[in-house]
């Protein structure tokens, strides 16, 4: 799935928010409504001794439709945006999604029986047996052979907003330390904007740079063990902060995130690698009013 995928490639630098405390779920969400998640990104590294520099950027978008709203949260389903061609769909098998988003915890998948189906139909017309699950596949693109219909909520949560914010709120994201402050920058008759600085785990990002080393090594036929990538990681020394931005209406419902992700690791040559990266996610409505 060309249209989402390519955000993976950015896992190094991307990391997931988690809401620290529940929250009501906003009484402006109402069945039928269908939004626009859209995802950009620029990414730029470069080395101290000036032989490595590299930059990228693009944009993915993925579609959401409110289903139903019941007591403890809200059914969602996701997919590509419409007029999507049927070419760009990529190998994505897993979508269209339903979930269920409660309150409080993680997203649900509602539909795994037909997820498996389309699986199944998937892996025959791509002439893909089953053992090739789980690993990649090259042919014009890189792309992970994924088997497990419940990895796509992975999929979906990197398009989610979060919670309405409030200032002094609590604030995690995994693959940082602690737990961040939200705080409120600026209030306006528009909307508000709040910010949190978090501090990067420096375990989290050798783990994913060591995954990242594993995928390589299988795409290049010069396959080395998890293991073996982690211990060549572990020497490296890396520092980074991550500080997000959020645009929200007068309520606090973000429609706007924008994460700049920074970091810095001394490598056990004594090069050091800078990274930064800046993913903006804004959500748009489609089709169906919002009731005040």
């Amino acid at each position: 799935m060309k249209a989402i995928a390519d955000g993976a490639l950015l896992s190094i630098l991307v990391f997931a928010p988690v809401a620290a405390t529940a929250e009501p779920l906003p009484a402006s969400v109402l069945p039928g409504q269908e939004y626009e998640v859209r995802q950009s990104y620029q990414t730029s590294e470069q080395t101290s001794d000036g032989n490595s520099t590299g930059s990228s950027s693009g944009h993915t978008a993925i579609a959401e439709r409110v289903l139903a709203v019941r007591d403890g949260g809200v059914e969602l389903e996701y997919d590509f945006p419409k007029g999507t061609k049927p070419e760009d769909r990529g190998p994505e098998w897993r979508l269209p999604a339903r979930v269920f988003k409660p309150a409080n915890g993680p997203f649900q998948l509602l539909n795994p029986t037909e997820l498996e189906a389309r699986l199944d139909e998937w892996l025959k017309r791509a002439k893909l047996p089953r053992s090739l699950c789980g690993s990649w596949y090259f042919t014009w693109n890189a792309f992970r052979v994924e088997c497990d219909p419940r990895s796509i909520i992975k999929t979906i949560e990197e398009y989610d907003l979060g919670p309405p914010l409030r200032d002094g709120a609590p604030y995690q994201m995994a693959g940082t330390r602690g737990i961040g402050t939200v705080v409120k920058k600026a209030a306006g008759p528009d909307g508000l904007s709040f910010h949190v600085l978090l501090e990067v785990d420096p375990e989290a990002v050798q783990r994913t740079s060591a995954e990242s080393d594993v995928v390589l090594g299988e795409i290049m036929k010069k396959p080395v063990t998890l293991e073996a990538a982690l211990r060549e990681r572990t020497k490296e020394t890396t520092v980074g902060t991550i500080a997000i931005t959020f645009n929200t209406d007068v309520e606090g419902n973000p429609w706007r995130q924008t994460r700049v992700t920074r970091l810095a690791t001394k490598r056990s040559d004594g090069v050091t690698e800078t990274k930064s990266s800046t993913v903006t996610l804004e959500k748009r409505l489609v089709s169906g009013a919002i009731e005040h």
